[in-house]
């Protein structure tokens, strides 16, 4: 499963983590740009430190994968795994329009080509190109506001999403709910080239991050697989830290 904007997510991953600072003040609600660019940079500064936990269930199997991660600017990501043992020191690191992969128990460095990006990273319900996220709303799609008022006794904004006829995406419609208090967003639908619903991410638990209030969870739901997701949930995040260049190297990937 693939989504357009969030990383880190990364976490990119994060949530989903690339982009420079943005202020804790919310868009202005006519602003729809605007409100975009908070989401987008919703877990972003112009460098991060973080930990987290995603916690991947499947048909099969519930495993939990410790990780941390660092960022610096628009091009620079490096997120490596703590545990569980067997999987300890499983990087991946972007730096500039280059992408690596490093596996420690094999000493095998992987850089990824265009057509890897759509793969799943780990096994989770996450691809490579959400993990890093390098892609903007604002630039990929043309958003409409669909809905504002209450809804499950919050009041919240409706934003639809259609791609751009130039844009290099894989969604062919993305609709977002939005709190209007602060526009940190509720929940994300992500559909298909056919319209069909394929992915619906959920956040929820908000707590402060360095002087933000912030989903600390995301939760990705295959739409044909809805006994199964991905959760990513943060445990530190702190915004505009010192990170070094060299961090972001192929000798630190390794190391």
């Amino acid at each position: 499963m693939r989504i357009i904007t969030w990383l880190l997510a990364v976490f990119g991953i994060s949530v989903w983590l690339l982009l420079p600072p943005r202020t804790s003040q919310a868009a202005p609600a006519n602003d729809v740009g605007a409100i975009l660019d908070h989401v987008d940079d919703l877990y972003r500064g112009s460098s991060s430190h973080s930990t987290l936990t995603m916690h991947v269930v499947t048909a099969h199997s519930t495993r939990d994968l410790d990780i941390e991660q660092w960022t610096k600017g628009t091009d620079k990501f490096l997120m490596r795994i703590l545990g569980p043992e067997k999987e300890r020191g499983i990087s991946t690191l972007m730096s500039g329009s280059n992408i690596w992969n490093y596996f420690p128990k094999v000493d095998q460095l992987t850089k990824l080509s265009p057509s890897m990006m759509g793969a799943s990273w780990m096994g989770s319900h996450i691809s490579n190109n959400e993990l890093v996220k390098r892609s903007r709303m604002r630039n990929d799609f043309i958003p409409t506001k669909t809905f504002e008022g209450t809804r499950d006794g919050q009041a919240v904004i409706e934003l639809t999403l259609l791609p751009k006829p130039d844009a290099a995406v894989v969604w062919g419609k993305i609709v977002l709910l939005i709190k209007v208090s602060d526009h940190n967003p509720t929940k994300a639908f992500y559909f298909d080239e056919g319209k069909k619903l394929a992915q619906t991410v959920i956040f929820s638990a908000e707590r402060p991050f360095s002087g933000r209030s912030l989903p600390s969870s995301m939760k990705f739901v295959p739409a044909d697989k809805p006994n199964e997701y991905t959760e990513i949930r943060w445990n530190v995040l702190e915004f505009d830290v010192n990170v070094a260049d060299d961090k972001f190297s192929q000798r630190s990937l390794q190391k």
